[in-house]
């Protein structure tokens, strides 16, 4: 192909020789290009190639099908293989035009949608890619981008065919490079986005977890530093990558990058979006990708530097927070309010249901939301908190002001809810796990409400729950708070609450095994079961209630198998204050209560009398020794009703305490 395009250059060089003359110059036609591109000769089709580039209009459909058809597919193959340095002829010297020629014709070609489409245009990606990879400065990368773009929308085989070829790892490489606002960043972002929305998910964040988070990072620069519309297809690409169900690789690679740079441009995107008059889903797309960030990143995401590199304007540090809890609020009023209407007052058509469906899935990203903004401030005043430089007075009053407001809201939500009968569903769920979270630090805010609503809370069902569980996990941190005083325990008694508490224990300890949440739910709820006892002359108290009597045998039972000292005082110390209650005649003849029962809670309390004899509570576990008091107070006011447990306990070489006060 050298003496073709020296023919080519010969004949350039006459036709400037003869227009240098006074006659007029006669302009190629596009049926001259076609004539030189049905020649027999090589030179011939080059030449025409080389002359229909130069006045053709790439908008013109009709005109690139002409083209298109009189070119041998087999001649343009040639021609990118010797360009690429992959032919016969190697190219020498002319080898970029050829490179150059062959790319921009195939860029042109595919702006005819049938043409994209063809299979012929799919085989040649991995070379493109190939390309790509080696040329990345290149002027044909442009044109390049263009050609990947129209296959891959035009031939789900195209997007196959650029994956299987690497193209994700050249994306991702020079997503970092490329311009920031050119087309080429923006063809970029959209082959990404056709990769991650077209192709198996599980496959391709599996495969290439490092690839998508330079994306993400590459991306995230795009997110903050552009003003126009790029800025929300970086904000959905973004968005798009993190909340699939398979990114947990991806938030593993992020985490483990060198700097924060990638989550700083996070923050100052979002916070573009939000403080800006932009649409509602735009903004509730950002924040769903706030939450995705703090996933990764942890809660002290929402507070930190607001400013470009290189930027003069900086932005407080607590703009994002405030921004953020502020959006949240404004959605979640609107969500419930829908859903309010959708589900109480709407016509009951079949749409309401997938309606109401993607409210509540929205609702969920502005509760998380909610919850991460009380995580963080609950960490406020503490030694290691980074939050405490920044965050002034003012701005925590605004938050606690703010989240006050919506819990109030929330709690109007589940009253509604509570007047229409409503007992299950995942959105109640959901309202009931935002309220405990701000409850178990400001057990005092809507008290009034909360009293109100608070059995009816501890009967909230999700869409898969039998029974109410998740419900009363989720409001212990508040009422082992709330039981802490005589008011709280009052609350507990009058609205039955401890039934629901003592119920939830039995089920969490009778299950054969149980995570580490689990275990912490455990003591809560003993805490909670506690601090009611404790108090119990102080308090009208049902002293025959008969969830008491199965947390006996429950708890005795529990105990049996565990060497833990913190399980066996603590179970022993609940047995012990409500054998208080009650006497060995009144349990005996109890028909949830047999003689091994008796047995089982004679050997608990002796272990926990051994324990302490044996020294195996430590001089600074305070808590243990707490507990000890009020078993051995509560065994001096009782032992003389129980005799069974008296001799048992007594007889036992353990026992050192005879005469107990």
């Amino acid at each position: 192909m050298e003496e073709q395009a020296s023919s080519s250059e010969a004949s350039s060089s006459s036709s400037s020789s003869s227009s240098s003359q006074p006659q007029p110059q006669v302009q190629p036609s596009l049926d001259d290009c076609l004539n030189l591109l049905s020649g027999k000769r090589d030179e011939q089709r080059l030449a025409g190639l080389l002359l229909v580039t130069k006045f053709w209009n790439k908008d013109d459909n009709a005109s690139i099908r002409k083209v298109y058809d009189a070119v041998r597919p087999q001649f343009l193959h040639r021609l990118l293989l010797n360009g690429m340095g992959k032919g016969i002829d190697v190219g020498g010297s002319n080898r970029d035009v050829y490179l150059q020629l062959s790319i921009t014709l195939l860029s042109a070609f595919c702006r005819v949608p049938q043409i994209a489409a063809s299979e012929n245009m799919v085989t040649k990606i991995p070379l493109i890619v190939e390309t790509m990879s080696k040329e990345p400065g290149s002027p044909i990368i442009e044109d390049c981008y263009e050609y990947l773009f129209l296959v891959s929308t035009a031939n789900e085989e195209g997007v196959k065919t650029l994956y299987k070829s690497g193209g994700l790892n050249v994306l991702a490489s020079q997503l970092m490079i490329l311009p920031d606002g050119s087309h080429m960043i923006e063809l970029a972002m959209r082959l990404v986005q056709i990769i991650v929305s077209k192709l198996p998910s599980e496959s391709v964040y599996s495969e290439h977890p490092t690839d998508l988070s330079m994306v993400v990072s590459a991306v995230a620069k795009q997110f903050a530093v552009l003003q126009n519309s790029l800025k929300f297809e970086a904000l959905y690409l973004l968005s798009a990558i993190l909340s699939n169900r398979y990114s947990a690789p991806v938030y593993d690679a992020l985490r483990l990058m060198g700097n924060d740079v990638w989550s700083t441009n996070m923050r100052i995107g979002i916070v573009a979006i939000l403080q800006n008059r932009v649409a509602p889903s735009h903004k509730l797309q950002a924040l769903f990708l706030a939450e995705c960030v703090i996933s990764i990143v942890g809660e002290g995401w929402l507070i930190g530097e607001m400013n470009l590199t290189g930027s003069q304007v900086s932005l407080p540090a607590d703009r994002c927070i405030l921004l953020v809890l502020e959006s949240s609020r404004v959605e979640i009023a609107v969500f419930l309010n829908d859903l309010a209407y959708l589900k109480y007052e709407a016509f009951k058509a079949p749409s309401n249901k997938e309606n109401i469906l993607v409210k509540q899935r929205n609702l969920g990203v502005a509760f998380s939301l909610v919850e991460k903004i009380i995580k963080l401030i609950s960490s406020f005043g503490g030694e290691e908190s980074a939050a405490n430089a920044v965050i002034n007075e003012r701005t925590f009053t605004k938050l606690i002001s703010g989240l006050n407001e919506t819990i109030g809201v929330i709690l109007d939500y589940l009253r509604d809810a509570k007047e229409h009968g409503q007992m299950k569903g995942n959105d109640l769920l959901a309202a009931v796990r935002v309220i405990g979270s701000y409850l178990a630090e400001a057990p005092d805010s809507c008290k009034d409400k909360v009293t109100e609503l608070l059995a009816y809370m501890l009967s909230i069902e999700g869409e898969d729950e039998l029974s109410p569980f998740y419900s009363i996990r989720f409001l212990l941190p508040m009422l082992c708070q709330i039981t802490l005083k005589t008011g709280g325990c009052k609350i507990l008694v009058s609205s039955g609450a401890f039934r629901e508490v003592a119920g939830y224990l039995i089920a969490l300890i009778e299950q054969n095994n149980y995570t580490s949440e689990d275990n912490g739910s455990i003591f809560l709820a003993c805490d909670t079961i506690l601090n009611l006892l404790v108090k119990r002359g102080q308090i009208k108290f049902p002293l025959d209630d008969p969830s008491f009597i199965r947390l006996l045998a429950a708890l005795s039972h529990w105990a049996e198998g565990m060497d833990d000292v913190s399980i066996i005082m603590m179970a022993s110390s609940i047995c012990s204050l409500i054998l208080d209650l009650t006497s060995e005649e009144a349990l005996l003849n109890h028909p949830d209560f047999t003689s091994g029962n008796i047995s089982s809670l004679s050997k608990l309390i002796e272990r926990s009398f051994g324990m302490c004899g044996q020294d195996l509570i430590s001089d600074d576990a305070k808590a243990e020794v707490d507990l000890f008091q009020i078993i051995t107070s509560a065994y001096s006011s009782w032992a003389d009703r129980f005799p069974r447990i008296r001799q048992a306990i007594e007889s036992s070489g353990s026992f050192r305490f005879r005469h107990v006060s």
